[in-house]
């Protein structure tokens, strides 16, 4: 189910499989945003995009015929809403433990290699300057959402204010990715080759900053002990 081969039509034909079997996609949604708001690489627009592509394909069975008469496909509207909860949730859940275990987390060694080791500094100084605003600069700011929304809590930001404010950032940016991917789909998938480049790029990137990352906290927690 989960193989693919690395040509353009070995893609399409991955995508392909998913755009009518939209319970695996908003699935994999929900499943992904949350590993990625607690910090996993997992790059949220690249999944968000994969997720508009899906629906695009669904929304063309001439191009992308289903595996059987009458195959439900992903639906546009359906992906959005689906996206836009899976990541305001995702964000509530981290916000919630920060707010919740905040007293207890703060001694331990997980506080102080995914938060205090991540800008915190830089965390603490967007506080000052933008207050409860800054709940919505954390959902644009990869690396520091995590450790960002988890200090919403810790800091006593009201549970209203994050709602209110990561909530209208997570609907400007998720739903709306979706919704242009899976209109525009199509000129995705003329460039498919470079897309895919890209993708495969970004991901290993993604995975070599993040090793760097554990690497060098791993360095500098050695060096203050």
């Amino acid at each position: 189910m989960f193989g693919i081969e690395f040509s353009e039509a070995g893609l399409v034909q991955f995508f392909a499989q998913y755009a009518y079997q939209p319970a695996y996609v908003y699935t994999f949604i929900c499943c992904f945003m949350l590993a990625a708001s607690f910090g996993l690489p997992i790059p949220e627009e690249l999944t968000l995009i994969s997720a508009g592509l899906v629906a695009y394909m669904a929304q063309h069975p001439a191009q992308f015929p289903p595996p059987y008469p009458g195959a439900e496909g992903v639906e546009t509207i359906t992906l959005c809403v689906v996206a836009f909860l899976a990541v305001f949730c995702s964000d509530l859940v981290v916000y919630l433990i920060g707010k919740i275990f905040g007293g207890r987390i703060i001694k331990t060694k997980f506080f102080q290699k995914q938060v205090a080791g991540a800008g915190f500094d830089k965390i603490n100084s967007w506080f000052q300057k933008y207050g409860g605003w800054a709940c919505g600069i954390f959902r644009f700011t990869p690396g520091l959402r995590f450790p960002g929304h988890l200090s919403c809590g810790l800091l006593g930001i009201p549970l209203w204010k994050f709602c209110a404010v990561d909530g209208l950032a997570a609907l400007v940016s998720a739903p709306t990715q979706v919704y242009f991917v899976a209109t525009y789909g199509g000129q995705v998938l003329k460039h498919l080759k470079e897309f895919k480049i890209i993708l495969v790029s970004v991901l290993g990137v993604v995975l070599i900053v993040w090793l760097l990352r554990r690497l060098y906290l791993k360095k500098f927690k050695k060096a203050a002990v």
